[in-house]
């Protein structure tokens, strides 16, 4: 952690709890210093007094006996108690006696000497001796009968006592200053490893997917109150998620149904279309081969007869377009009845074999058809088998091969021609689409996909279309067993 670039929550910490209670602290300070110097003032004083008194009722005896040596020895003698700087005795017209170490040689004039005098009262105060600042008590000399016969002073330097003090508070002030940092880094360190560092977590997090990242998920680590969050958020994007998951899939669902509908509408009009010219192409087409044969049955001569017969084959060949029309548009299933499915199987293969020529690629059953019955519109099933054998023997060069498995759920039959394979740049979508033929022109009509594309998916069922590894394309008609798709 970076404790020079503090977080918003730690400098809230910081201004709030930690500056107030540093605060709190210096004022203790301040005032226990006070305290203090009162105190410590108070107690040099009574130990001034201590002396004094220690020393008083030894010189008053001797001062009534006019013994000054004895007033001297008592006046040494206290500089070997405490630090005292000087000692002196005067007389009650303040006129020195006798004295030791610093003091002043004449307190005629002063004041505090004669109230002290006058009222026997101990007297203190804070003057300047020999050009020192001395703290200076004076003490009444009193006699056995309670008489003043004298005053005694005694010097003490005042710095003592600022000295003293002075090292307090120095004490006093590192005291609060270390006890400032450690506060500081423990409030700190505390709050960040208790709470601070989840919550950067959730801050991160929420940045996260704020930026888009709606798969992240906040941890749920830290205090309860902070788990609950996290919990909170990973619940509100577990639902934001599913909510855009429903919405893509409903947006999804709405794409395909525009996509069928209007695929349903364009095969709607393709159909009306179709419809109209096949029924329109029907009667001439019939009218055009009747007469054609009548013509062909009248003549003898073969040039005639071929030609006439050439005729007669365009027009089969415009009668098969209008049927593949016709079935285009006819309904996707009549009726799903039970069928054996070697009955429409093996119809679609006899009626595209009356079509083949010698000389054409053989039809090649790869295995005994299924011996079962599956429900499904068998006539138009047969259409689908017909269309696709077509397809596949216009494109093999030797044989198309026809292979149905029957399963529980499903029927295949499977179309294999090896011939050149569906082309590169064609896609599934565009091999269904109507009037779309990869053939030559004139050699089909684009509607045969189309329309097994229609029967099987009126079946529930899929087509599909797919080159072989080795050449060739294999078509696969998969139909349901069980549940068939009602149209």
């Amino acid at each position: 952690m970076n404790i020079v670039k503090l977080n918003t929550l730690q400098r809230r910490l910081l201004v709030y709890v930690i500056l107030p209670m540093v605060a709190i602290a210096g004022l203790t300070i301040r005032f226990g210093l006070e305290f203090a110097e009162s105190a410590v003032t108070a107690r040099l004083k009574s130990d001034l007094e201590l002396v004094g008194r220690a020393i008083r009722l030894p010189i008053s005896d001797a001062l009534l006996k006019g013994d000054l040596q004895a007033v001297q020895a008592n006046l040494d003698s206290v500089f070997s108690i405490g630090r005292v700087y000087g000692a002196s005795v005067y007389n009650t017209a303040g006129q020195l006696v006798a004295s030791a170490g610093i003091t002043e040689r004449d307190l005629s004039n002063s004041s505090i000497a004669e109230e002290a005098v006058k009222t026997g009262i101990k007297q203190d105060s804070y003057r300047q001796v020999a050009g020192l600042n001395m703290f200076s008590q004076f003490l009444p000399v009193i006699d056995r009968g309670g008489r003043i016969i004298g005053l005694l002073q005694i010097n003490r330097r005042a710095s003592d006592f600022e000295q003293s003090l002075d090292q307090l508070a120095s004490y006093a002030w590192l005291s609060w200053g270390i006890f400032a940092l450690i506060i500081v880094v423990v409030l700190i360190l505390g709050h960040y490893r208790s709470v601070g560092r989840y919550v950067t977590q959730l801050v991160d997090s929420m940045r996260r997917v704020a930026d888009g990242n709606l798969q992240h998920r906040a941890k749920q680590q830290g205090p309860d109150e902070l788990k609950e969050i996290a919990t909170g958020l990973n619940l509100m994007l577990d639902s934001l998620s599913r909510a855009q998951q429903e919405l893509s899939t409903r947006q999804q669902h709405e794409m395909q149904l525009e996509k069928a509908l209007r695929k349903q509408e364009k095969m709607a009009a393709i159909g009306s279309v179709a419809s109209g010219v096949a029924h329109e192409l029907g009667a001439p087409l019939t009218v055009i081969d009747g007469r054609a044969q009548r013509l062909l049955r009248q003549q003898e001569d073969a040039s005639t007869r071929q030609e006439l017969g050439k005729i007669r084959g365009q027009v089969q060949r415009l009668t098969q377009l209008v049927n593949q029309l016709l079935d285009f548009t006819r309904s996707p299933q009549n009726g799903l009845q039970p069928v054996a499915v070697s009955d429409w199987v093996n119809a679609a293969i006899s009626s595209v074999k009356l079509e083949l020529t010698d000389d054409a690629p053989k039809i090649v059953l790869q295995e005994a058809l299924p011996v079962a019955e599956i429900a499904v519109d068998a006539t138009r099933m047969e259409l689908a088998m017909v269309n696709l054998l077509r397809n596949a023997l216009q494109a093999a060069t030797s044989e198309v091969m026809v292979s149905c498995q029957l399963t529980a759920d499903k029927l295949r039959i499977s179309i294999t021609d090896d011939g050149e394979g569906l082309p590169a740049d064609w896609s599934f979508d565009d091999l269904i689409q109507p009037f779309q033929s990869t053939k030559a022109q004139g050699q089909g009509t684009g509607l045969g996909l189309t329309i097994v594309q229609q029967i099987v998916e009126a079946h529930g069922g899929q087509l599909r279309l797919h080159d072989r590894p080795e050449h060739g394309c294999i078509a696969e008609m998969i139909i349901p067993t069980r549940s068939v798709k009602e149209s």
